[in-house]
């Protein structure tokens, strides 16, 4: 056997890490059923699959799930400040998978370990954030044609592939994980909403209740920080460019401003958009003494920290993951995980229970690229169905939960149109 190639922090770390990495595999019983069969079918047997995903303990329980199914796996960090070190080493000692990821790298070695991972040369791909496959299409476009497909893990991601598949620039097809029902609607919703809430809280230790928070982004990971914020008695404001968004809001009794009215009167300032500059310097000049600003979207471009930098005459970090700015009008204001993924670069992310959903459909959804015997079109596909209604099946029965199933009366009256008033 050859040598495990890998760049991690600390291999002394290892033994802290595998028993993290065997508590989240506790609450991941979907995964666990999948892991199991795919022991005994081995269903990718032969392929080879490279992950660029946030390096936890949830993602080592999939790099298991992958390799009990017969891929040869390699693993690199999806975010700078996303890897838990302690889970790195013990994927490298304990479970022999080859991970590129070091908590705080820079930019230089986050591409080098990008390109780590690639150079197993993959026949599938594993995203979050696309930077992956915008990698294979800039710099490694010779990997492209022996690819059969890519799975991508979230929103910003998909932005990104379906803007490529509208210019015709994709060179292979993708599969679109994020939009499972099984994925959005509870690892946006539910694990984005708790553990952004849980970064913001262990990065400052602020009370909640009683705060202007202003959540910037009413989709799923908005309305989940939304709802999380508002159940400890914060008086949460959502700023939205999407008038159904917005109106929708409303309606849940949320009050809706402009970012512009919204600066004036927030004291906890959340961006969950996936787009660029929703905080800017302007909105900046009009925030009070101590207002804090962080972000949940997957990139660190949503908070313009250019501007901030710019503006500031001092900075200083006065806890771990905590910075402080001082204007020149002598005004602080605090800034969460460098403006990164606040739930991850402050907290330890989303809890393994929820991710359990999202990672059987990544695994399902490989195993689904490697058994087709014609490649898929070069486009951002959805789910199959079969996939999204077996994890919510499996992971109903792992939480004792029984559902009723239609009688054949009633099938037939849902599927004919003769019977009315």
């Amino acid at each position: 056997m050859k040598p495990l190639y890998f760049d991690i922090a600390d291999m002394s770390l290892a033994g802290q890490g595998k028993l993290r990495i065997e508590w989240a595999e506790m609450q991941m019983p979907v995964l666990r059923q999948i892991r199991e069969r795919f022991a005994q079918e081995r269903p990718l047997e032969g392929q080879r699959l490279a992950a660029c995903l946030h390096v936890t303990t949830e993602t080592a329980n999939l790099m298991r799930t992958l390799k009990a199914g017969g891929a040869e796996v390699a693993l690199c960090a999806s975010n700078p400040l996303s890897t838990q070190d302690d889970t790195a080493a013990s994927l490298v000692e304990d479970y022999e998978v080859p991970v590129f990821a070091i908590r705080g790298e820079d930019r230089d070695t986050y591409y080098q370990h990008l390109n780590s991972a690639l150079d197993i040369e993959p026949t599938i791909t594993m995203d979050d954030g696309a930077d992956l496959v915008s990698t294979i299409h800039q710099e490694r476009t010779d990997l492209a044609p022996a690819i059969l497909g890519g799975t991508e893990e979230t929103t910003t991601g998909v932005i990104r592939l379906r803007s490529m598949a509208a210019t015709n620039e994709l060179r292979y097809p993708i599969i679109a994980v994020n939009d499972a029902m099984t994925k959005h609607l509870f690892d946006n919703r539910f694990g984005t909403g708790q553990s952004t809430i849980d970064g913001i809280i262990r990065a400052t230790n602020v009370l909640l209740a009683g705060k202007a928070v202003v959540v910037c982004g009413f989709g799923m990971c908005g309305r989940g920080v939304a709802m999380r914020a508002r159940g400890m008695g914060a008086r949460v404001i959502i700023c939205e460019v999407d008038a159904l968004r917005a109106l929708e809001a409303a309606m849940e009794g949320y009050r809706v401003l402009p970012v512009a009215e919204a600066a004036q009167v927030g004291d906890i300032f959340v961006t969950v958009t996936g787009d660029t500059s929703v905080i800017r310097g302007e909105h900046m000049a009009a925030m009070k003494d101590g207002a804090i600003m962080c972000n949940a979207g997957h990139f660190d471009v949503e908070i313009d920290l250019e501007d901030l930098r710019t503006a500031a005459e001092d900075t200083r970090t006065v806890r771990p993951s905590l910075e402080e700015y001082r204007m020149a009008d002598g005004r602080r204001l605090y800034l969460l995980g460098e403006g990164r993924l606040v739930n991850l670069a402050a907290a330890e992310g989303h809890p393994a229970s929820v991710m359990d959903m999202s990672f059987a459909n990544q695994a399902l959804c490989s195993e689904f690229i490697a058994a087709q015997t014609t490649r898929l079109a070069r486009d951002v596909h959805t789910v199959p169905e079969h996939i999204d209604r077996e994890v919510a099946e499996l992971k109903l029965a792992s939480m004792g939960v029984s559902i009723d199933e239609l009688t054949d009366e009633q099938k037939e009256y849902l599927s004919g149109w003769r019977q009315g008033t």
